[in-house]
C-alpha cells in the first residue's frame, strides 16, 4: 500500500498521509516514490525504493561518512549543523513528553528508551525540514517519520548525496534515511500554485502537495466540484504527477456539543464552553487556545461551527457551566466578523472576545508575582496510560508549529471536555455517550492532506474546538473540527479525528481583519502587553 504525504502551498512545506483518492493524471508514469528502508548502520544513508514496481533496481546507494559522501562530494548545509547543535537530549525531551513516549511504547511495543528516542527525533524534524528546504532547494523533496518501520526519519531528495552528507552528523543519524524522489519540493509547490491559479482556487488549502507520493493534490467537493470541466486539462498539463481527492470524508461528524467545568483563572485550552442555540437548547464546544491581537486584547479560540452554524443565527454569548454557576466567557464578534464555518477546512474557527467584565474572571491578577504563561489543560484520563506517571498538569503554550511543518508519524495530544452526565448530575448532555471521560489523549498524526491534521485519537461530540498540541515543546497545532463517529468509552484503536490547523486559521483571520492575531504565549492579562512583537 502506498502511504502518501504532502505539502501545503504558499511557501509551505507540509507532511501528510493520503487516504482514498482518485488518480487523475501522472505526467511522469515512471516516477520513483520514496520508500524508507529498515534502520541499520550508524550513518545517514541513501537508499533506492524497495517495494515499488517503478523503482530502479540499479539506483546507486551511497553512505555518508565523516562529512563526505561515498562519491567524495564535500559536505554542505550550515543550517542543518545549527539544527543538530540546538537539539535537546533525549532524556530532556522524554521528561517533557511522558504521554507521547507512553503512546509510542504501547502502540509499537517498544521500550520507553526507544519511544523517547522517536519523540526526540520528531522534535528535531521540523527545524530540519526548514533548513533542508533553504539549503538544498534544488534537491530537497520532503520528509516524514515512519513509526511502523522503526521510527525512521525519511528524507526525499532528487540528488541524495549532498543531502545525505549534510544530515550525517545529526543526532540519531542511524535512524535517518535519504531516499530518491523525482521532483523537488520547490517544483511541486510551483506546480501547485499554477494549478490553483488555473482553477481559480487557493494554493495551500485547495491545491496541496503530497510529499511522500511526490505529487500535487487538488481537493474537491466544496470550493471546487469533483466534476469541474477544467480539472482534466489542468491536471494533465501540471508538469508533475497530479490527482484529485475529496476533501471531506462523508461519514465524518462534527464534535460540537457541551464540555464540563473548570471555572478558575487563567483561561486555558481544553475547558467547557456552553452556547445557547436558536431553539433554546444549549450546545457547546471546548476552548482551544488563547489569542492576542496586536492591540493587546485577548480572545478565546474555538471551532467556528460552535457559533456560526445553521443553529446559531443570532449573536451568541458563551458561558462556562451554563446550568450553574453560569460563568460568562465570550461573545460572538459581528464587527468585525471573527467566526467562519464553511464546512471545509481550515475555515472552522471563532475568535471570541470576552463579555464585558468576564476577563476579570479569567485573567491573571493585575500585578502577578509569578510567571503568566498561556496554558493548555492536560487532564488525566484512565485510557491515557501516561497518567499514572505524570498526572494532570498544565502545558505551557510556547507558539505555533506551522501547518507546513507538521509531519505524519508525529505524536500529538488533544484535550476535550465532552460529557454525558450520570443520573442525578446537573450537566447539559454533550452527546458524548455514557462512559466517555473528558480529558487529554495522545495519538499519532496519520495525514495532513485533506486541509487538516488527522490524528489517531479518540474524541466525542463536545470536544469541538479543543486544542491539539505537541507535549514536549508546547506548540499549538490545531483545534478539533470533526472525525469518526463514536459514542461512549474509547474502544476503537483505529479511531481518527481531524483538526483545523492553527497557523492557517491565523493567516485567514489576519488577512480578513488586519488585527494581527497571534497565539498567546502569556496571559490572558488584564493589562494588555504594550509591544506588538511580544506575547
Amino acid at each position: 500500500m502506498r502511504i502518501r504525504r504532502r505539502v501545503i502551498v504558499a511557501a509551505a512545506l507540509v507532511v501528510g498521509t493520503v487516504g482514498a483518492a482518485t488518480a487523475v493524471a501522472a505526467t511522469r508514469p515512471d516516477e520513483v516514490e520514496a520508500v524508507p528502508t529498515a534502520a541499520s548502520g550508524t550513518q545517514a544513508r541513501t537508499s533506492a525504493p524497495a517495494d515499488e514496481a517503478t523503482a530502479s533496481a540499479d539506483t546507486p546507494s551511497t553512505v555518508a561518512h565523516n562529512g563526505r559522501t561515498g562519491r567524495g562530494t564535500p559536505s554542505s548545509g550550515g543550517g542543518v549543523r545549527s539544527v543538530a547543535a540546538a537539539a535537546r537530549p533525549v532524556k530532556e525531551v522524554a521528561k517533557a513528553a511522558p504521554a507521547s513516549v507512553s503512546y509510542l511504547a504501547n502502540r509499537y511495543d517498544v521500550s520507553q528508551e526507544e519511544a523517547a528516542r522517536r519523540v526526540a527525533l520528531q522534535e528535531l524534524s521540523a527545524p530540519l525540514a526548514a533548513s533542508l528546504a533553504a539549503d538544498f532547494p534544488d534537491a530537497y523533496a520532503g520528509m516524514w517519520l515512519d513509526q511502523t518501520r522503526g521510527g525512521i526519519l525519511t528524507i526525499a531528495a532528487t540528488d541524495t548525496e549532498p543531502v545525505a552528507t549534510a544530515v550525517a552528523g545529526l543526532p540519531d543519524a542511524d535512524h535517518v534515511r535519504v531516499v530518491p524522489a523525482r521532483y523537488t519540493l520547490r517544483q511541486l509547490t510551483e506546480a501547485a500554485a499554477r494549478l490553483a491559479a488555473e482553477l481559480s482556487v487557493t494554493a495551500g488549502t485547495d491545491v496541496v502537495v503530497d510529499e511522500k507520493a511526490n505529487e500535487v493534490v487538488v481537493l474537491t467537493g466544496d470550493v471546487l466540484r469533483a466534476d469541474d470541466a477544467r480539472l482534466a486539462g489542468a491536471l494533465a498539463g501540471a508538469g508533475v504527477p497530479a490527482r484529485t481527492q475529496l476533501r471531506k470524508d462523508p461519514s465524518a461528524i462534527l464534535k460540537a456539543c457541551d464540555p464540563r467545568y473548570c471555572a478558575q483563572a487563567p483561561m486555558r485550552g481544553g475547558i467547557r464552553l456552553d452556547i445557547p442555540r436558536d431553539n433554546g437548547t444549549v450546545g457547546g464546544c471546548t476552548s482551544g487556545f488563547n489569542l492576542r491581537a496586536r492591540s493587546g486584547q485577548y480572545y478565546v479560540l474555538t471551532a467556528g461551527h460552535c457559533v456560526a452554524s445553521s443553529t446559531h443565527t443570532h449573536v451568541d454569548q458563551v458561558w462556562h457551566q451554563f446550568l450553574g454557576p453560569k460563568v460568562p466567557v465570550g461573545v460572538e464578534s459581528t464587527s468585525p466578523v471573527l467566526a467562519e464555518y464553511t464546512g471545509a477546512l481550515p475555515y472552522d474557527y471563532a475568535a471570541l472576545p470576552y463579555q464585558p467584565g468576564a476577563l476579570d474572571q479569567w485573567a491573571y491578577p493585575k500585578r502577578p508575582t509569578t510567571p503568566t504563561p498561556s496554558l493548555v489543560n492536560y487532564w488525566c484520563v484512565s485510557d491515557n496510560p501516561a497518567c499514572a506517571n505524570g498526572g494532570s498538569h498544565d502545558v505551557k503554550v510556547t507558539g505555533v508549529t506551522p501547518y507546513s511543518s507538521v509531519q505524519v508519524g508525529w505524536i500529538a495530544c488533544a484535550t476535550g471536555s465532552a460529557y454525558t452526565p450520570k443520573a442525578g448530575e446537573t450537566y447539559v448532555d454533550s452527546g458524548a455517550g455514557v462512559g466517555y471521560i473528558p480529558g487529554t489523549r495522545c495519538g499519532e498524526i496519520k495525514s495532513t492532506v485533506g486541509g487538516g491534521i488527522t490524528v489517531q485519537v479518540c474524541a466525542r461530540p463536545g470536544d469541538s474546538g479543543g486544542p491539539l498540541f505537541t507535549e514536549s515543546d508546547g506548540k499549538a497545532l490545531g483545534i478539533l473540527h470533526d472525525g469518526d463517529p463514536g459514542s461512549g468509552p474509547c474502544t476503537r484503536a483505529d479511531e481518527k479525528n481531524t483538526y483545523a490547523p492553527v497557523s492557517l486559521i491565523l493567516d485567514r483571520l489576519n488577512a480578513r481583519t488586519g488585527l494581527g492575531f497571534q497565539i498567546a504565549t502569556r496571559g490572558p492579562l488584564i493589562e494588555p502587553i504594550v509591544s506588538a512583537t511580544r506575547q
